[in-house]
């Protein structure tokens, strides 16, 4: 057996779920055996985007000891045009650093 997590976060919400699955389960197995389906329906309508520890895997992914998998909610813009929208209005984005 192996220990992991699934994780999966909205930006009202996140949930977290600990399970011990038999070595050799995939990140699909591990989706399926967290249950987060019925408690975000979301989920159960979209194709999924995984990963383990910040890194996009596919869903047939073999998972190892203290595996760490993340659901990936859709991205709502494209970073890339968000970023051309911003500056056709004149908007930068901020530096912290004071530079």
């Amino acid at each position: 057996m192996i220990n992991i997590e699934v994780a999966y976060a909205r930006p009202d919400t996140q949930a977290i779920v600990a399970l011990s699955l038999p070595e050799g389960s995939t990140i699909a197995a591990a989706i399926t055996a967290s249950a987060l389906a019925q408690r975000f329906p979301e989920l159960s309508q979209a194709k999924l985007t995984a990963g383990v520890h910040g890194h996009v895997r596919a869903l047939e992914t073999p998972l190892r000891e203290g595996d760490r998998v993340e659901i990936y909610r859709p991205l709502i813009a494209d970073p890339k045009d968000a970023r051309h929208r911003r500056v056709a209005l004149g908007k930068t984005m901020k530096r912290d650093d004071g530079a």
